[in-house]
């Protein structure tokens, strides 16, 4: 594939498309908002000498040096923020809100067994996570951006926006005079966001509702005036009103389509993520990676622990230690 080094998308806003090899999202944007004498990057890849050489080229193009350059990072998944070991010098300020920050850790699998993963796939788990292999390079020293902190820059003024749902503590940037909103991944165009649910303790499921929260967060994002999205992957788009009630519209179908199947009897959640339905390219789940199963069992988890807080499902203990969902 063919990258432009960047591209202009509004006054000191430039877009650099970083590569993400072997990854079905195939690239990540990121975002290079050009000051005087001082730069911010959002957002930048993972770590790998594709995407550093891509980055590289970009800033170059645009006359950015490493060394005025500070790192907004929307949220800790490593497609971006895994490069940012390799770019930020050590007087830069790397932004990333507190609660990702506490959960920045390689994979474990952590979770596999409860979920019913069989046993001759929960070893490739951790290995095969990308989180594994292009993480950042550790400790970083993080700054932790609040929900309404604003940013100075570029001659815009950049309010951090709180939309957790697709990660613990996501942070949007909007600029409110330009009504531009830098989305992350909170909103994508061409796919669905994934919401999914690893719970630390699966006997308390940690009562965090992620696509509880998700929803929350759609609600609160379309009270922005906003004329231009900026997401994370895929094409810049300007509607967005329509695009969040297409996303509702998505997760209330997936929930209903939960239901359906939990109604042929109990499942775990790998067993009912293997009969749902997923925008992939081979649909056979049995030939998905053992990445993209392990995601869209997250996904399957993510809908179970919605569907259980309102009464919809519930959940029982095997004696092998695995969780059976019922409708």
């Amino acid at each position: 594939m063919t990258h432009r080094s960047s591209e202009e998308i509004t006054r000191n806003i430039y877009r650099v498309e970083i590569p993400l090899p072997g990854m079905p999202l195939k690239s990540v944007n990121s975002y290079a908002i050009k000051g005087p004498g001082h730069h911010l990057v959002v957002d930048c890849g993972l770590r790998r000498k594709e995407c550093l050489d891509a980055m590289h080229a970009g800033l170059e193009s645009l006359g950015i040096h490493l060394a005025e350059t500070d790192f907004f990072i929307t949220h800790f998944h490593v497609d971006h923020l895994g490069l940012v070991s390799d770019l930020a010098a050590k007087t830069a300020t790397i932004y990333l809100n507190r609660s990702d920050a506490g959960h920045v850790k390689q994979p474990t699998g952590h979770g596999a067994f409860e979920a019913g993963f069989p046993p001759e796939e929960m070893d490739q788990v951790a290995q095969a996570h990308p989180g594994s292999k292009y993480g950042p390079q550790m400790p970083l020293p993080f700054a932790f951006p609040e929900d309404g902190q604003v940013i100075r820059l570029g001659g815009h003024e950049f309010r951090c926006v709180a939309v957790p749902g697709h990660s613990y503590g996501h942070l949007c940037l909007y600029e409110e005079e330009e009504k531009v909103l830098l989305a992350g991944d909170h909103l994508l165009r061409e796919i669905t966001p994934s919401i999914q649910a690893w719970p630390e303790n699966w006997d308390s499921l940690d009562h965090w509702n992620p696509l509880q929260e998700y929803l929350m967060s759609l609600d609160r994002t379309a009270d922005l005036d906003v004329a231009l999205v900026l997401p994370g992957h895929g094409r810049i788009f300007n509607d967005m009103k329509a695009r969040i009630g297409e996303l509702k519209e998505h997760h209330a179908r997936r929930a209903k389509e939960v239901l359906t199947i939990l109604k042929g009897g109990p499942r775990t959640a790998y067993q009912l993520a293997s009969e749902m339905s997923w925008d992939i390219a081979d649909d056979s789940f049995s030939l998905f990676p053992i990445h993209q199963k392990w995601f869209a069992t997250g996904e399957a988890i993510a809908h179970l622990i919605y569907l259980e807080e309102m009464g919809k499902v519930s959940r029982e203990k095997t004696g092998e230690n695995k969780f059976l969902w019922k409708a």
